[in-house]
């Protein structure tokens, strides 16, 4: 048994040390993500922390605009409600026109363009100076929230379907945890230079240049020099990648069940050299899947057509629009939540903010949980069995926001201790159902999955809308916009049921 533990142990690392590439589209079934010396390592971390970065400006208001930036523009309730809803209409309008964009130029230069175009208007934040203005810098900034469609579409391309959806997952959600993390640099940050002497009316502009502009534009430079488009080479090449053998070399050895090279065949890019890489047939499921020889095709009016009256396009993208929609909307509103729930002398804003964080650091767990969930159950249940799970999650989800909105409202008093396990565990089925969806995704349309990872991510901010509205318009009493949502995840959940999905 221990020499049995031993080598399952070694075996799990080796996984997430080495890529294993299958040579029928060169896409890689393990997730080496202990690894910098293949490009399958190098692209996965580039998507992952180009969508991170993004929140360190989209979302950089929330944690400030609850006190110091109301405070400091005169703000009315409605006007930041109206904000927090402008920075998300820019995102699912380039959410949209960034998924054609992918499957015509690939992922890689669409996620650096947006990097580099977002920069701007986060360097301009410093200039705003009424309502107004607020709003037209929160709509530009919203730009970088279609980075998560690049790092979806990147990952797909690379990644074979018994990994695919963990591999999403694993991308959504440490990219995601972006948002919590955000909560806390630029609460730290504005304390820190209120404590250095500045007044806030200065100090949370001078929070927006020195963290969202230098670090947007280096991350766009480090996926430009080091990311690669395709396992093919450009993303020109990319039809050169389906049904092709890869050609022996001199160094090769092989055994009944795999064949060991050097990372100097043109699997890898870069030149790397003595980068043991596995080249082998994917056995962990001997599932014949659309996936196996998708590629990604312009799009025209005809297949943008098709798409859109699929019900399948559908299934991942409402569901999406209940959860992340969801995720979002408490992202934004949360801290204003906590805020005007317990204020008193020693409970504020950062207080709120490093609270609110909490949801979207779980982010760097759960949303994998959900897609190495899809993965596992895949293998046994096929499709099928990723639809039932993120259906099941966003059920569960409803349930307890309803519950939360309940219990806000039913007592004159509630607990933060109650509030933060309820919103806790809320926060593991939401996250657990995103990361189960894009597992999902990658099944539908497949050779447009640049314009449908457009449309499910574009979906998930107009959920995101939708429900910033709720929190917007029914700010009292303060639970009331949770169990509306709550009862909207329900039923739209439900109904999805009905769509069928392919066997595999």
């Amino acid at each position: 048994m221990p020499a049995l533990t031993l080598s399952g142990i070694s075996n799990a690392y080796a996984s997430m040390r080495y890529p294993v590439i299958n040579p029928s589209n060169r896409k890689c079934s393990t997730i080496p993500i202990f690894s910098l010396n293949n490009q399958y390592s190098r692209n996965f971390h580039l998507s992952w922390l180009g969508f991170f970065v993004a929140f360190l400006s989209w979302f950089a208001f929330a944690p400030l605009i609850p006190d110091a930036i109301k405070t400091d523009l005169k703000l009315t309730s409605e006007e930041v409600g109206n904000s927090n809803i402008v920075s998300l209409c820019a995102t699912l309008v380039v959410r949209v026109i960034s998924g054609p964009l992918i499957d015509r130029y690939g992922p890689r230069k669409v996620m650096a363009g947006l990097l580099i175009i977002g920069a701007i208007p986060s360097g301009l934040a410093g200039t705003i100076s009424t309502a107004q203005g607020l709003y037209i810098v929160r709509f530009f900034i919203g730009i970088l929230g279609a980075t998560f469609v690049s790092c979806q579409a990147w990952n797909t391309a690379f990644f074979d379907k018994n990994v695919v959806g963990t591999a999403n997952a694993l991308g959504g959600g440490w990219g995601n945890a972006g948002g919590g993390f955000t909560f806390i640099i630029m609460i730290a940050l504005f304390n820190q230079l209120l404590a250095d002497g500045m007044s806030p009316h200065v100090a949370w502009r001078v929070a927006f240049a020195i963290v969202p502009v230098p670090i947007l534009l280096s991350v766009a430079a480090a996926i430009l020099i080091f990311g690669t488009d395709h396992p093919a080479g450009k993303w020109s090449d990319r039809f050169q990648a389906v049904a092709t053998t890869l050609p022996p070399s001199d160094d090769q050895t092989s055994n009944s069940e795999n064949i060991k090279t050097k990372s100097g065949d043109n699997i890898e890019t870069g030149d790397e050299k003595n980068i043991e890489v596995t080249v082998t047939a994917v056995t962990t499921t001997n599932l014949v899947s659309e996936l196996d020889t998708a590629v990604n095709n312009p799009l025209s009016l005809n297949t943008a057509y098709q798409i859109v009256m699929n019900p399948l396009t559908w299934l991942p993208s409402l569901a999406y629009m209940t959860t992340f929609g969801y995720e979002l909307a408490i992202d934004v509103n949360l801290a204003t939540v906590l805020y005007t729930l317990f204020k008193s002398p020693t409970f504020g804003q950062t207080k709120a903010g490093y609270i609110a964080g909490i949801y979207g650091l779980l982010n760097v767990f759960f949303r994998p949980l959900g897609g190495y969930f899809g993965d596992l159950i895949y293998v046994k249940f096929g499709v099928p069995g990723k639809k039932y799970l993120t259906i099941a999650c966003g059920v569960a989800q409803g349930l307890l926001s309803l519950g939360l909105g309940f219990y806000i409202d039913k007592h004159s008093h509630p607990s933060l201790e109650v509030i933060i396990v309820i919103f806790v565990i809320l926060a593991v089925f939401n996250e657990v159902a995103n990361g189960a969806n894009f597992s999902l995704v990658p099944h539908c349309n497949p050779n447009s999955n640049g314009f449908m990872t457009g449309i499910v991510g574009a979906m998930g901010n107009l959920g995101g809308i939708f429900f910033a509205i709720i929190f917007r318009f029914q700010p009292y009493p303060l639970g009331r916009a949770f169990q509306i949502a709550g009862v909207i995840a329900l039923g739209v959940n439900l109904l999805l049921c009905i769509i069928r999905v392919p066997q595999f």
